[in-house]
């Protein structure tokens, strides 16, 4: 057997790169020569260093002009019926591959897997040659080592992400409730004459049925007295004492009050109840905890974000008509969906401009879906805003008076409970939202 030839000693460009680019998946692989021979190729696939190459490379001149396989070597040399005598001695240029993949020295590993995906169309049975800014020969590599490495990146990546994610939802859901909060805040004037009025005539009440319950206190303290002077055989002039008594108390007591008693209590019940109303809207409103799903009448939703937003409507003189079709129980966040509603009631009343406001409330179930639509005949929204409406921070009122997220909280509500939101405007005419909500909550809306 003649001798293998030396090969060529490795270029020094190919420490220069560990640490750098591939860094340390490039391997200093020392390259055949156009001279090594189909047999001295296959003696060098023996080598214990080269036992997890695929391939190795072939050198010219320093620069890399193709590369031989081990399954190049078995499929046409040493699986043919006198291969080995007939391509032993040939070049091994003969067999090799002259397109063979190179990636540069300074390619990372994103960079080297998109080249190693390209070049790949088959099973994997080459490595690559790994060359320098000007072509030359650097060293070699191992796909699998590459695949391997973007593997390891890629799991760091996806917890990345993950860790990114859960960041991104806590800080919508901090986001959500602080522009709830927000909404609530400019709400608290009127909120507070909202419960001042009730608690006002509560308070009349309670002050007329204190005086109407004394002077019947009295009334009966004298009818006692009287009662008692005349059981104990008294003198006539303890019982005239006890009767001049008793006609004062007469005197003073009225009735009629008596008879209003039971009205006054009614009245004070109800505006106790109103109260109560609006407290608890308030707090389901202003829950934290709110995100889990749960069947909830739609209807009932609309007629809270009416209350809680009721001053605002009354202090523009809008006329609120309600178009209710009959509709199945939605399973929704109720707390989130009345923060969409109310968002869209507010944002109706303070378009329009006019003393002759109306608000339009509709609903319709069709199919699987619960539609509602918000309608008023406010000043509408021009052609150029209308389609950035539902941007984050975009907003077309005064500054101090808008943050421009709440439309852009009301989208990604709907749209975490698998439904959508669509508006249709002309200007000087009004304009349409509308809500469609699916029945049943899709999997995941069940959520903290």
């Amino acid at each position: 057997m003649s001798a293998i030839p030396v090969p060529l000693p490795m270029p020094a460009s190919a420490a220069a790169v560990t640490g750098r680019g591939l860094g340390s998946l490039v391997l200093a692989i020392e390259p055949l020569t156009a001279a090594c021979s189909v047999q001295q190729a296959g003696e060098h696939f023996l080598d214990p260093r080269h036992a997890e190459l695929l391939s190795l490379p072939i050198v010219d001149d320093g620069r890399p002009i193709g590369c031989i396989s081990r399954h190049e070597l078995m499929m046409r040399v040493y699986m043919q019926p006198f291969g080995r005598e007939l391509h032993g001695r040939r070049s091994v240029t003969t067999v090799m591959n002259p397109a063979p993949l190179t990636i540069p020295a300074a390619a990372d590993i994103e960079q080297a897997g998109r080249l190693i995906g390209a070049h790949i169309r088959r099973s994997i049975t080459e490595d690559f040659i790994v060359v320098d800014e000007a072509g030359a020969y650097v060293g070699g590599g191992i796909v699998l080592d590459v695949l391997r490495a973007l593997k390891t990146r890629l799991g760091q990546r996806s917890a990345e992400l993950e860790s990114a994610y859960r960041h991104l939802k806590s800080s919508q859901h901090r986001l959500v409730q602080s522009e709830k909060l927000a909404a609530l805040g400019q709400l608290v004037a009127g909120l507070a004459h909202e419960i001042n009025t009730p608690f006002g005539y509560v308070r009349i009440n309670v002050e007329m049925m204190r005086t109407s319950l004394s002077a019947a206190g009295n009334l009966l303290a004298a009818y006692g007295e009287v009662v008692d002077v005349l059981l104990a055989g008294g003198e006539e002039a303890a019982f005239a004492a006890a009767a001049t008594r008793l006609d004062a108390a007469r005197a003073d007591f009225e009735p009629a009050l008596l008879g209003d008693l039971e009205a006054l209590l009614d009245d004070t019940l109800h505006g106790v109840t109103q109260i109560g109303d609006l407290v608890g809207n308030l707090k389901d409103f202003a829950r934290v905890d709110a995100g889990r799903s749960e069947a909830v009448d739609l209807h009932a939703l609309i007629e809270s974000a009416l209350r809680i937003g009721g001053h605002v409507l009354k202090k523009r003189n809008v006329q609120v008509e309600r178009a209710y079709g009959e509709v199945p129980p939605v399973r929704c966040a109720p707390a989130q969906i009345n923060q969409v509603l109310l968002n869209l009631l507010t944002n109706a009343a303070q378009a329009i401009e006019h003393n002759r406001g109306r608000i339009r409330l509709r609903t319709q179930a069709l199919g699987a879906w619960v539609m509602v639509a918000v309608e008023d005949n406010g000043k509408g929204i021009p052609s150029d805003v209308l389609p950035r409406i539902f941007e984050p921070f975009f907003t077309t009122k005064p500054v101090g008076q808008g943050t421009g997220l709440g439309l852009s909280i009301c989208q990604q509500i709907v749209q975490a409970h698998g439904g959508r939101i669509g508006v249709t405007s002309t200007p000087g005419e009004g304009t349409r939202f509308l809500i469609a909500l699916p029945v049943v909550a899709p999997p995941g809306s069940d959520r903290r």
